[in-house]
């Protein structure tokens, strides 16, 4: 049998393919799915670790952008593959406000081919590749962002968020 992760760099979703269904876990022991969200445009942004600079930084931005996005009628949610747990400090931690999605078996991480082979210091491992997807209402991934920089990134997405219409 092959490992799900073996293949994972053949999948590059691009803007116009459906957007991948999903169904996990999310803060305050709830679940979100794709279901839920049909006919909404929604941001997924992908994230390697709870806590940690980079990704505190781009939630505190998603979270500073919300009322922006609530105001254009899309949604801001956040995966990684921590747990509900870690989620719940963290969102507590920063005041953060915006949906964060435990990912611990890493299917939708795999769906979306961001679960991918990293190196560091020589070293290879397995993460998350920061990315980002702005999906239509039509549940049509309209943009990508890939190897996200944080800096000025949620701004980014919400000026591509407002171009849906």
């Amino acid at each position: 049998m092959t490992n799900p992760t073996d293949n994972v760099a053949a999948i590059a979703l691009q803007a116009g393919d459906p957007a991948p269904a999903f169904s996990l876990p999310k803060n305050g022991d709830d679940t979100l799915s794709s279901a839920s969200l049909q006919g909404k445009a929604y941001v997924l942004y992908f994230y390697p670790k709870d806590d940690t600079s980079g990704c505190t930084r781009e939630a505190i931005d998603f979270s500073a952008l919300k009322p922006e996005f609530n105001a254009i009628n899309v949604s801001i949610i956040g995966v990684s593959p921590d747990s509900v747990r870690k989620h719940d400090k963290f969102i507590d931690k920063h005041d953060l406000t915006i949906e964060l999605l435990a990912d611990e078996e890493k299917s939708l991480s795999n769906a979306y081919g961001v679960w991918v082979e990293k190196s560091m210091y020589g070293r290879k491992y397995m993460g998350i590749e920061r990315s980002t997807f702005l999906i239509g209402k039509d549940g049509k991934i309209a943009q990508v962002w890939r190897k996200v920089k944080v800096a000025g990134h949620a701004e980014a997405v919400l000026e591509a968020a407002r171009k849906l219409g």
